[in-house]
């Protein structure tokens, strides 16, 4: 049933609203009762004049029966039953069903909504908990506290004849160490509750330089056509709040400054829609490498390019050190991502060009175009270990749906997928939510 079978349902429901019956609307229109029962039983198709009529009677925009907001709706109910899984729902009748009964089909996709909210929340739990370098350091604060002052009152309670200079320094020692566990306990508490509603808190000097680049949404225009005053920015950054945050960001802003100069703005926007924004005919284009045409392109203006871009770079240890977010696809915020990534098969392959379709697990699942490399850093020299980069360019999958996508996920900490070759730990999604 297409979209337009809508209409009748609508007709159907207003006329019904009004308290008219189906007889006095069809003689006021012009028509008859059987031929306007067809129309609202979606067996007549509706348009012109009759619509324009039908609308003035019901007192309604001829458009809100013809389109109206069901058609924002039917695309959410189709979203919710990809969701759900192929085969098990009716399509074909998601028409009739959002016409019928469109205050139920609102409560499905509001409980669709909620379900992925909810979802994001336990990822993003479940991600802190278990990786967040500041909570784990105040947990073991706490339990060290803890474990000291035990051992402090055992000994009291064990030892009858203990000299009173000791009784006095032990006993000052479970003071001093209450005080540590009270101080220590209220600090993660705070910390937990100032984190309750926020995903953006710094606990790292990484994080720290990544809400620097995303508050001027990675785009440095200081440093466009000339060298620029680095640490007037490094100054400037109210993010930057320790010296170790400010090392990282003023090593960053100078690899910014030198791709600024090998790939010029100006020209470099505007080859990029003219190439289809493919980082190998770029990089031969301006006779550079693929690494610095995958930074470039991270750092232009949102309105410089045909599509957004994610990118991740990641050192040898797999460890990522750099994150720029694409929406759609998930992105850890501690410890390791998805072994099956793109990135990580490019460290096994230095130099070599990678380029894949993959899929991450979703509501419904979402697909992406990777480009992956990795490559030596400069500067190690004979006779010393060479350091490697790998950088996956990620982007929204525009092509032939029929081209064979790979599945992947975000960690194995919060990745559904059962079946995984590459899991190396159980996911607290593995039940579904």
């Amino acid at each position: 049933m297409s979209r337009n079978a809508l209409t009748g349902n609508r007709i159907r429901e207003r006329r019904m609203m009004l308290g008219l019956r189906q007889s006095d609307l069809a003689k006021e229109v012009g028509i008859s009762p059987s031929y306007l029962n067809l129309i609202e039983h979606n067996r007549r198709r509706i348009g012109g004049k009759l619509l324009v009529d039908l609308a003035r009677k019901l007192e309604v925009e001829a458009s809100l029966l013809a389109e109206g907001a069901e058609a924002a709706l039917l695309e959410d109910l189709r979203e919710a039953a990809a969701g759900f899984g192929a085969g098990k729902v009716d399509l074909t009748r998601i028409d009739e069903f959002a016409g019928r009964f469109p205050g139920w089909a609102q409560l499905l996709v509001e409980r669709h909504r909620r379900v992925g909210e909810l979802e994001r929340i336990v990822e993003t739990l479940t991600d802190r908990m278990t990786h967040d370098p500041f909570l784990s350091a105040s947990l073991h604060e706490v339990l060290s506290t803890v474990t000291a002052i035990r051992s402090t009152a055992a000994i009291l309670s064990d030892t009858a004849d203990l000299d009173h200079d000791w009784q006095v320094r032990f006993h000052r020692n479970l003071r001093d160490e209450s005080h540590r566990l009270t101080e220590s306990a209220q600090a993660l508490v705070s910390y937990l509750d100032d984190n309750s509603g926020s995903a953006d808190r710094q606990s790292s000097p990484r994080e720290e330089v990544e809400a620097f680049l995303q508050a001027r949404d990675f785009h440095i225009p200081e440093l466009e056509g000339r060298p620029g005053n680095v640490e007037a920015l490094i100054a400037s950054g109210v993010e930057l709040t320790t010296s170790a945050a400010r090392d990282m960001a003023r090593r960053y802003l100078a690899r910014y400054a030198q791709d600024a100069q090998a790939l010029p703005l100006e020209s470099f926007a505007e080859a990029v829609p003219r190439l289809n924004a493919d980082p190998g005919r770029l990089a031969q284009h301006f006779g550079t490498d693929p690494g610095t045409v995958f930074r470039r392109l991270a750092t232009l203006p949102e309105d410089r390019m045909p599509t957004r871009v994610g990118l991740v770079i990641c050192d040898g240890s797999g460890t990522l050190t750099f994150r720029r977010p694409l929406p759609g696809f998930a992105l850890p915020r501690f410890g390791a991502a998805c072994a099956l990534w793109p990135l990580y098969q490019a460290l096994s392959q230095p130099t070599a060009q990678i380029r894949a379709v993959v899929e991450q697990p979703a509501r419904p699942p979402q697909r992406f175009l990777t480009y992956a490399l990795c490559q030596p850093l400069q500067g190690a020299g004979f006779g010393a270990p060479q350091v490697y980069e790998s950088a996956m360019l990620i982007l929204p999958d525009q092509m032939d749906t029929s081209e064979r996508a790979y599945p992947v996920g975000t960690s194995c900490r919060i990745c559904p997928r059962g079946d995984c070759p590459a899991r190396r730990e159980p996911s607290i999604l593995s039940a579904g939510i």
